[in-house]
């Protein structure tokens, strides 16, 4: 732990990342980095006992130190490339901790995580493709939360004033309302997602003091998850598998259908809701 080589992400677990880093990247507003985060990643990992190490104490108090050491590391290195990085930890694991199953609940979870982001260096960024207790994320003390707002569906009037309070106290939310999935995506345009989003804002706009204009100053829009789902073409599941360490071109299409799509909804959203 002493070393500071030991949370650097090598090329053996992340070729993208290097090449990346490789590229100019100081003409861009902002980039991002992402490392899995400690609720979710104590989880999966599991013990001789096939207990997930989330449960050990001792374990759970190291574990939370380590992710918060490389999402520094990494952190640090973007900023090298880019003043305005940041790096969002990945958690569909707080979706998990409302059920009676967990056994690491969610207030262990918000404990652990006020300790975790107040040695986080940079903006501190949460992303979560689960469903999501959208309150209670909001309060876990991140500045930037990263959310699949597509499976949500529709605004609970009680989500308003949690999202009035964050965006207030200078948050900033990237609603991913791009769906990633092939036969969803299939189904959508910009303009139906552009509605779809202007609708969640009219709910946080009717109940509380902010605006439609005032949301969208302090939204990002994004893909709903950082990876695809249901890949399928024409509603053919069945593809070729693509080898190790290649994609295949339906993947490839899907990606770029997607990312197509966001300065579309980007502009639509300009002109429905202007900025301040």
């Amino acid at each position: 732990m002493d070393d500071p080589e030991t949370f650097v992400l090598s090329e053996e677990y992340s070729v993208v990342y290097h090449r990346f880093l490789a590229k100019e990247l100081r003409g861009y507003h902002a980039i991002r980095g992402q490392v899995t985060g400690p609720v979710s990643f104590g989880f999966n990992v599991i013990d001789e006992n096939r207990k997930p190490i989330i449960y050990n104490d001792e374990v759970r108090a190291v574990l939370f130190d380590f992710i918060q050491k490389k999402v520094n590391r990494q952190y640090r290195e973007l900023r090298e490339k880019n003043p305005n990085a940041f790096v969002w930890v990945d958690e569909p694991g707080l979706g998990y901790v409302f059920s009676g199953l967990s056994g690491y609940n969610d207030r262990q979870a918000q404990e652990d995580y006020l300790g975790f982001l107040q040695g986080l260096e940079g903006p501190k960024g949460l992303h979560l493709c689960a469903n999501v207790n959208l309150p209670y994320l909001l309060n876990l003390g991140i500045e930037i939360l990263s959310f699949d707002a597509y499976q949500i569906e529709f605004m609970p009037r009680e989500y308003a004033s949690a999202v009035a309070g964050f965006l207030r106290g200078g948050g900033v939310i990237s609603w991913g309302i791009i769906p990633t999935e092939s036969t969803i995506l299939a189904k959508e345009t910009p303009e139906t997602l552009a509605r779809r989003l202007i609708g969640y804002w009219e709910v946080v706009a009717q109940n509380t003091d902010l605006t439609e204009e005032q949301i969208s100053e302090q939204s990002l829009v994004a893909p709903a998850r950082c990876c695809l789902r249901d890949i399928s073409q024409n509603g053919d599941v069945a593809l070729q598998i693509p080898e190790k360490g290649q994609s295949s071109p339906v993947e490839e299409r899907i990606v770029e259908r997607a990312f197509t799509f966001l300065p579309e909804l980007s502009q639509i959203l300009k002109e429905e809701v202007p900025p301040l």
